[in-house]
């Protein structure tokens, strides 16, 4: 299928399947969080957050 006609039937405009996305690159906070629950794995993610905010990571824009 064509990117137009698939584009047109989920009702998308074409330049949002072309969008590139300007995100930085997130691999060391994922290691990092991996790190964390492996050697503490009874923590869930709300401890896990705050022990990366306390590291000096950025977690979440809303908090």
């Amino acid at each position: 299928m064509s990117v137009k006609r698939g584009c047109g039937l989920a009702l998308l405009q074409r330049a949002t399947w072309y969008l590139r996305s300007r995100a930085k690159d997130q691999a060391p906070l994922r290691m990092r969080i991996r790190d964390i629950a492996n050697a503490r794995p009874r923590f869930g993610y709300l401890r896990i957050q705050v022990m990366l905010r306390r590291e000096g990571w950025t977690v979440n824009h809303m908090l």
